[in-house]
This record gives C-alpha cells, sequence and structure tokens, in this order.
C-alpha cells in the first residue's frame, strides 16, 4: 500500500494533485507553523513534488510564506494555465503560477507568485473556485465569507458579509448554479447563499444535523444533486440539495475522527477519500442505500488533515489505473504516498 514518505518543513495540512494536464504528478503541499516566543507568529510554506508510484515523491521546489491553511488549484480546462490559490493567516489570498523552464525536465518546475490581495484582518481558512476559475470564495477565521473577482491575473475583492457566527471552514461554489455559494462552520451550520446580490442572500442554512462545527463540504463531480459535509463530530452527511430550500439528509456514516477534507474520486462517483483527523484517513463507497468505509489507512500518527487522489489513467469500464492518494499529518509533519486497495472498486 505505501509507496513513500517525507517530512516537511512545518506542520502538513494540506495536499492537492494539480488536475491539469500534463502535470498529473504534480503535487503540492502545505503547512503552518505557530512559531511561539517573545514575538510569536505563523510561518509556512508550500512544497512542489513530482509524485510517481515506481519512484515515489521528488521534491521540485519550495516556497517560504506565511502559515497557509488551505490551497486550491484552479480547474482545469479551456487552455488555463495551472494556478495555486493559498489562503493564509495573514488574511491574505495569493495565486501561484506552476511554470516549467525552457527545456527543463520536472526540476525546472517551480511555482512563482502572481499576485496577492489582503482580504482581511482576519485569518483566511479556505478557498475554493468557481468552474470557470473566475472568482475564488475564501473563509475567515471571524466567520465571515468573501469573493474575489479573478481577472488577468488580478485579484479584487468584489464583497464579504458576516455568514456564520464563529470560524468558517468550508465553502464551496454550486458547480452547476455558480452562484450559489455553499458554507460551512465551527458554530455548526450548513449555509448556502445566493451571490448574486451584495450583500449575498441566506438560501437556506441548517443548524440542526451537525452536532459539532461543519470542516468540509464537497460536491460529487459527476451529479452535482449530491453534496458531502463532514464535521467534528466524525460523521460524513451525504445531502439531496435539489430541494434548496430544505436540503435532505438521506445518509450518515461514522468515520471515527473529525472529518476535516473529503475528495470525490475522480472518476468513480461513488468513491470518496477522507481526511480523519485523529482515526487517519478512509475510503468510503456510497451506495443508494447506504454508505461504507472500503479501506482505513492509520499509518499517521497526527492529525490528518490532507488528503488528495491523483488523476490517473481511465480505463474503458470506468475504473482507475495506477491511482495514488496523498495524505498528511500535521504534528509530526509527514506527507505520505500510498496506493489505494480498494481504487477499482465502483
Amino acid at each position: 500500500m505505501d509507496v513513500d514518505s517525507c517530512y516537511l518543513d512545518g506542520n502538513a495540512d494540506a495536499v492537492e494533485f494539480c488536475p491539469h494536464h500534463p502535470f498529473h504528478h504534480i503535487l503540492a503541499a502545505a503547512t503552518y507553523t505557530l512559531e511561539e516566543g517573545n514575538q510569536p507568529h505563523r510561518s509556512g510554506s508550500i512544497s512542489l513534488f513530482s509524485a510517481d508510484a515506481d519512484v515515489g515523491l521528488e521534491l521540485l521546489h519550495r516556497v517560504r510564506t506565511t502559515g497557509i491553511f488551505d490551497i486550491k488549484w484552479n480547474p482545469s480546462g479551456d487552455g488555463r494555465r495551472p494556478l495555486l490559490a493559498q489562503a493564509d493567516a495573514d488574511g491574505c489570498v495569493s495565486l501561484l503560477s506552476l511554470q516549467s523552464k525552457s527545456g527543463a525536465e520536472d526540476h525546472g518546475t517551480v511555482l512563482r507568485e502572481v499576485c496577492s490581495e489582503k482580504i482581511s484582518s482576519a485569518m483566511c481558512l479556505c478557498v475554493d473556485w468557481n468552474t470557470s476559475a473566475g472568482s475564488i470564495s475564501l473563509g475567515l477565521s471571524d466567520g465571515s465569507a468573501s469573493i474575489v473577482t479573478v481577472r488577468e491575473s488580478q485579484l479584487q475583492l468584489s464583497q464579504s458579509w458576516a455568514a456564520h457566527e464563529y470560524e468558517l471552514w468550508a465553502t464551496t461554489f454550486d458547480t452547476c448554479r455558480p452562484h450559489l455559494l455553499f458554507t460551512g462552520s465551527d458554530d455548526c451550520r450548513f449555509s448556502c447563499w445566493d451571490l448574486r446580490e451584495s450583500p449575498s442572500n441566506l438560501v437556506f442554512q441548517n443548524a440542526k444535523s451537525h452536532k459539532m462545527g461543519v470542516c468540509c463540504i464537497a460536491q460529487n463531480p459527476m451529479n452535482s444533486n449530491m453534496l458531502l459535509t463532514g464535521s467534528y463530530d466524525e460523521s460524513i452527511r451525504l445531502w439531496d440539495i435539489r430541494s434548496t430550500s430544505k436540503p435532505v439528509n438521506e445518509k450518515s456514516l461514522c468515520l471515527g475522527g473529525g472529518v476535516w477534507r473529503i475528495k470525490h474520486h475522480p472518476y468513480i462517483s461513488n468513491l470518496v477519500l477522507a481526511a480523519c483527523m485523529h482515526n487517519g484517513s478512509a475510503i468510503v463507497r456510497i451506495e443508494e442505500a447506504d454508505a461504507i468505509v472500503v479501506e482505513a489507512y492509520r499509518e499517521h500518527e497526527s492529525l490528518a488533515y490532507g488528503a488528495d487522489w491523483q488523476r490517473g489513467v481511465r480505463l474503458e469500464d470506468g475504473s482507475n489505473k495506477g491511482s495514488l492518494v496523498a495524505t498528511c499529518s500535521f504534528y509530526d509533519r509527514l506527507l505520505r504516498l500510498w496506493k489505494p486497495e480498494s481504487v477499482m472498486v465502483k
């Protein structure tokens, strides 16, 4: 199952495989470290790796930053160049471009900052792109949500509003209706907002289903009516959002640890990867009648925060050959690359 592992230069909290061809082997890993002392400050980094099932992890480049809470590649398609959005502890969102030096192999692959925008005096905790890559959503430590417009590699804050009472850990654009934004917070509320007015209008808010803070939200890329939420209460929940006035909680599954990240498999619609904080990582299969854990990965000895699938080779039967998973854990600063045994499960 294990392919490779390495220690990062700080507390590891996010990993993201590049979705752009031909960079599917490129992996970004982010860190957040609170430097204590007479003048405490938050430091961080983004490490760029080449990830391969035979070679393992090869460090290509490292960028020193302030403490990072979340990173996200822009969606691929329409000739877009790979851009990595960074949400950090200084209340800024930054864009970094993946660049290859002319005539160089992977060792010439680097990240270069394109632009940065100060959003708030509060910390930026999460980031997401809309499907057109024209807007970025941010969740902040004071409970507010922000929308930033991206035009010709420039960032401009378009609106901010008080969305929640406490830390806003998750923001996700609806893939088919980009004027809708889903948010989740430490106040245990799962909400949806209509961005066509400023400030945004509340479409719905669920304050009863999650027993603790909402950490992550993920829409099924192959079925936009289905959406998953993860919570500190250790459960992953499946929602049918066709009725936006009152979403239906169809089923939930306890994963034995706070569900910090959820990633749908890039090709297999009912397969989900989850980072479960105190209980490692899990691969979950979601069926019509139930949701079950088909594989657990517990090689991490600290809080499992980051998890992502590599986009592998898609076969004619819909299965995925050679798919890899990257996970990371916080205090032990460990990045792991592994190959799921359940990857052929449909």
